[in-house]
């Protein structure tokens, strides 16, 4: 069961982090090459408005996702087994129906009402997956080991919140990034934010406790995602994850992202756009 939690958990992560980058790309500096963002800001919108518009829009879907995978991740925990349980095919068979019903649903609206396919999909991918995982936890019933019953992990909860405090973190690196770069270049910078963020520790931390100056500004300007990631904090038994850790890594989010905005605005400001 804790296999399943974690490996869970780091593809929400991953997937958070690469859908934050394609989709800054995709909103910012795909409009910018076309001239979709000229045209906008020929009207009374400012530069910083638009970029913080698009970064709150890029926010919410990422909070969308983050939701979605959670429930996967919940479900996925819930049907977890040791060598003494059995696959439950029942459960499998009601999500993937969930899913399967929730595309079906955006065909029909986008074939008979001309609706958009993809919003539509993932607003019914929302509301499904939400009644698959209710009847999943209320109505059936999952052996896990002998004798023992499955139950809802509900400490999973703060853990994938504190994900989706990383796609947000990522998400403002990346839409500063995409003031200036376009997709590739993109990705790259922020694949390179990622792998130095997650050894951080090793690589600045250590020093800047010996007093390198040097280190501990590079300690505070790069962002350490493991302080996101709590994934085997939840089987040690220990009582460390509190709700008051999410709290404060909560206003770590909120001026990381506001610098790494800040710096966003600063380059697009006086960006060229014809």
């Amino acid at each position: 069961m804790k296999l399943v939690k974690t490996s869970a958990l780091a593809v929400m992560l991953l997937t958070g982090l690469f859908g934050a980058v394609l989709s800054a790309s995709a909103s910012l500096a795909r409009e910018i090459r076309s001239g979709t963002a000229l045209a906008v800001l020929s009207k009374p919108v400012g530069r910083a408005q638009f970029l913080l518009a698009k970064f709150a829009g890029l926010a919410a879907a990422l909070t969308l996702l983050a939701y979605v995978n959670l429930i996967g991740v919940m479900t996925a925990s819930w049907m977890a087994f040791d060598a003494y349980g059995k696959t439950n095919v029942q459960d499998i068979a009601i999500f993937s129906g969930a899913i399967a019903l929730a595309y079906a649903l955006a065909g029909f609206s986008n074939y008979f009402l001309r609706r958009p396919f993809v919003s539509d999909a993932v607003f019914a991918l929302v509301v499904m997956v939400t009644l698959a995982a209710f009847v999943i936890f209320q109505f059936t019933v999952q052996m896990q080991s002998l004798g023992e019953r499955a139950s809802v992990d509900w400490r999973l909860v703060p853990a994938g919140l504190l994900i989706l405090f990383a796609f947000w973190i990522f998400a403002a690196v990346a839409v500063a990034c995409s003031t200036r770069l376009d997709m590739i270049a993109t990705l790259a910078v922020c694949s390179a934010v990622f792998l130095v963020g997650l050894m951080s520790d090793y690589f600045f931390g250590l020093p800047a406790a010996h007093g390198s100056w040097w280190a501990s500004a590079l300690y505070s300007a790069v962002p350490n995602w493991q302080l996101f990631w709590l994934a085997d904090a939840l089987e040690t038994g220990k009582s460390t994850f509190h709700w008051a850790y999410v709290g404060k890594a909560l206003g770590y989010v909120i001026f990381y992202a506001g610098a790494a905005l800040a710096v966003a605005v600063a380059l697009f400001d006086d960006r060229e756009l014809s």
